[in-house]
């Protein structure tokens, strides 16, 4: 049996073992990396690399423990990378896919899922997610469990489905961005606040902020006829869940080859309270309040400088995104009763279907909506 010495694998070795070592309060026993034995004992055990946002962690040791565990019971050498501020995952991934890593598990919140998916997009090497953060929303599209025990399950015995990744301006991700109110909600939520009250959080910054003006848009899908409207965010879902596991893209799914677009245009509260049943209750129902759209291709720009953000992590202010679809980039495990599924085509009706849809659900929410 070949063993792991005879490798390129040894070479990645002294870069990873200084990324690997965690602070000294966390450290229980030595990291698999460091072990001799994992490259002399001529076992191949394949390779899975855990990467993690120890700020998403309340017992780091404990976790390891857990997940070293649930590794040695399938047959896996587990090793763990640390994000720190300056790598949140992206760096981290490339290299155990370099140190031929054949599973990564991403452990934390959004942030670190987009970081692991935009390193792993391409290579084959599957995405397992352990989701620790606020929103979690791509581990909720595909239906990955919260618990970390059927978590760990889910990674290492689970189904491998392909999905797409969406890029904003450059930056891949894998369930939604925007440009307008929604960042600056993310943007002016404070770290303790999320932490100790989750989606909750953001649902107290965004009230605070309903009485905003609008601002002027320009939204042009697939190239074609622009549309021109006042609106206060406008957002792009690969995935159709917003923090707390509401829908406001109930058509979106992450493996049917487009995106969907939302544009949020309320004028005041009772407008806002059309948005909230609608997102609520998952009605399809769109008037000038909530416009929903689907396309390959978004470009939006706007009459002045706004907040953006990708997965949850606010980038630079700027007048437009830009948004596109890489189809089937990425590798995910997901349980076998995955939501993950194929939609219809817009090209071969799926517009006319979501028109069908509106014209039923208007009468019902006449009234409520």
């Amino acid at each position: 049996m070949r063993k792991l010495i005879e490798s390129p694998l040894p070479r990645a070795v002294p870069h990873l073992c200084g990324a690997l070592a965690l602070p000294s309060r966390h450290r229980t026993a030595p990291l698999p990396w460091g072990q001799a034995s994992v490259f002399n004992s001529g076992i191949e055990s394949p390779a899975v690399a855990f990467v993690v946002n120890s700020t998403r962690v309340r017992d780091l040791s404990g976790f390891r423990r857990r997940c070293q565990r649930a590794a040695a019971a399938r047959g896996w050498e587990p090793f763990f990378l640390e994000t720190t501020l300056a790598d949140r995952g992206l760096g981290l991934t490339r290299d155990a896919v370099r140190a031929r890593a054949r599973l990564v598990f991403s452990a934390g919140g959004d942030g670190t899922v987009r970081a692991c998916a935009q390193a792993l997009a391409g290579t084959g090497v599957p995405l397992a997610i352990l989701p620790m953060g606020t929103a979690n929303l791509a581990a909720r599209a595909l239906g990955v469990p919260s618990r970390l025990g059927a978590a760990l399950a889910t990674g290492f015995g689970g189904e491998e489905r392909r999905i797409d990744l969406a890029v904003a301006d450059g930056m891949p991700f894998a369930a939604m961005a925007g440009i307008g109110l929604d960042a600056a909600v993310v943007d002016a939520t404070p770290p303790a606040c999320k932490a100790g009250l989750g989606w909750l959080a953001y649902a107290g910054t965004g009230a605070a902020r309903l009485r905003g003006r609008p601002s002027w848009f320009t939204v042009r899908l697939d190239g074609g006829e622009p549309l021109t409207m006042r609106a206060r965010s406008v957002v792009a879902g690969n995935a159709g869940l917003v923090p707390g596991g509401f829908t406001l893209l109930p058509e979106a799914r992450l493996d049917d080859g487009v995106l969907d677009v939302a544009i949020l245009a309320p004028a005041d509260l009772l407008g806002w309270i059309r948005v909230a049943y609608r997102v609520t209750t998952g009605s399809r129902y769109d008037d000038r309040h909530l416009t929903r759209h689907r396309a390959r291709l978004i470009e939006i720009t706007a009459d002045t400088e706004l907040p953006r953000e990708v997965d949850g992590e606010v980038i630079t202010p700027g007048s437009s995104l830009t948004i596109s679809l890489n189809q089937s980039s990425l590798t995910v495990r997901v349980p076998s009763s995955s939501p993950v599924r194929r939609a219809p085509d817009p090209v071969r009706g799926e517009r006319s279907r979501h028109d069908q849809d509106n014209s039923k659900d208007q009468a019902a929410h006449q009234v409520g909506g």
